[in-house]
């Protein structure tokens, strides 16, 4: 649910001009990813969290795939609504709409495939995630990340930023893996969805 607020965190550290601010820590880009972290995490996480005392699910971390269909239609929900707004608006450049948007499709793509299989969710995240980050060379060449580093910004290239995304990527789903949530299948199909919706919501935006 984290990573629409990870997308925009990166996205604003490599060309916040394109946001219409000069860094992050501009109060309109505070506003924006308060507004996107409330929209795709905060408030799904409220509604799934309500879930348990209600009923609808045993645990939180809902170990059983059937269980998972709630919180999926959820957060596809606010996931979808959020696109919509961000799309209406006008106020975020089309490479983070359609970063969005594949979030949405990898989250319904996850709900499917969820019928069948029990996907790791966190797995389709990082796909994701690793997929805008290989998108940023084509949308904005010569970019670079600017991270805040002890007071200062730390400048880092786009090639060390996937190589970083792709090396965080494989640490969450090895984690999956020891903690015994997941088998190896269901991270690697997490990943190929995460990474196929990334890459095919810039080619239909």
């Amino acid at each position: 649910m984290l990573v629409p607020t990870y997308a925009l965190l990166l996205l604003i550290s490599a060309n916040p001009y394109a946001f219409g601010v000069h860094s992050l820590a501009d109060k309109n880009a505070l506003l924006l990813l308060l507004y996107v972290f409330t929209t795709s995490a905060l408030i799904p996480g409220i509604g799934i969290a309500v879930m348990k005392p209600l009923g609808f699910v045993r645990s939180l971390e809902s170990p059983d795939k059937q269980e998972r269909i709630g919180p999926y239609i959820i957060t596809g929900v606010f996931y979808l609504w959020l696109y919509q707004n961000l799309k209406s608006g006008g106020q975020v450049p089309p490479l983070y709409q359609a970063g969005v948007l594949g979030a949405t499709i990898a989250l319904f793509g996850a709900f499917f495939i969820n019928i069948f299989t029990k996907i790791s969710a966190h797995a389709t995240g990082m796909g994701g995630l690793v997929g805008m980050l290989l998108l940023l060379p084509f949308e904005w060449p010569g970019s670079t990340l600017g991270l805040p580093f002890f007071g200062g910004l730390l400048e880092i290239s786009l090639t060390a930023a996937l190589a970083l995304g792709v090396l965080v990527a494989g640490c969450v789903g090895t984690a999956r893996l020891v903690l015994r949530a997941h088998i190896l299948q269901d991270v690697w199909q997490g990943y190929l969805v995460g990474f196929g919706a990334a890459w095919l919501a810039w080619w239909i935006h």
